[in-house]
């Protein structure tokens, strides 16, 4: 849990791209941070899931640097132990946002056919769970469990919470790590805070 009055890392301490150096207040999650806590949360989904077989599906685009990340460690866990789960993915785009602000209508872009979910254990990440939850049920999984990066702490919330959380933050505009703001900073390794001066700087 990354606390309200957490302060983040100056820029200066990592490796930022230049182009965004006066766009980022601070830090708040380092890359190496991040890659730590995604191995535990691969040891956790493997270690619950048993040997049943996984549908990965991720949801893009602000999901897909975790997804690959997570997939890579889960498929490290099942080459370097003696118990494996069988894995297949497959990718969703739910676009929300417009500029900073939540538009309240989820659209589902593009994705494959999800009756092929029909029956299987299906593994998720990414945001707007509850608008891609209710599509999924209509296909009746077996089973259905989110992992989300992140959670934000806003008033906002649904009092939705994902089955495995990554950090809970504040109530911050973050981008890096593919998360976007209107598809810019997708490119940065770590976690930051957008200034509003970016804000303004990439308004479409």
């Amino acid at each position: 849990m990354i606390p309200d009055d957490e302060k983040g890392y100056k820029l200066d301490l990592f490796c930022v791209p230049k182009h965004y150096e006066e766009d980022l207040d601070q830090v708040i999650i380092p890359h190496g941070l991040i890659m730590d806590r995604t191995e535990r949360l691969a040891r956790d989904i493997v270690r619950d899931m048993g040997g049943h077989h996984i549908v990965a599906l991720c949801v893009l685009k602000g999901g897909y640097t975790f997804f690959a990340d997570l997939l890579d460690y889960i498929k490290a866990l099942n080459q370097n132990s003696d118990k494996s789960v069988p894995l297949t993915v497959d990718f969703i785009r739910l676009k929300s946002y417009c500029n900073d602000q939540s538009t309240n209508i989820v659209k589902v872009i593009g994705g494959d056919e999800l009756s092929t979910l029909t029956g299987k254990d299906i593994v998720e990440t990414g945001r707007t769970m509850e608008t891609l939850l209710s599509l999924l049920s209509e296909c009746n999984p077996k089973m259905v469990k989110v992992v989300s990066l992140l959670v934000k702490r806003t008033p906002r919330s649904s009092g939705y919470r994902p089955d495995y959380i990554g950090f809970e933050v504040p109530d911050l505009f973050l981008v890096g790590y593919a998360l976007d703001y209107n598809e810019y900073f997708r490119d940065l390794s770590h976690i930051c805070i957008l200034n509003e001066n970016a804000k303004e700087k990439y308004k479409v």
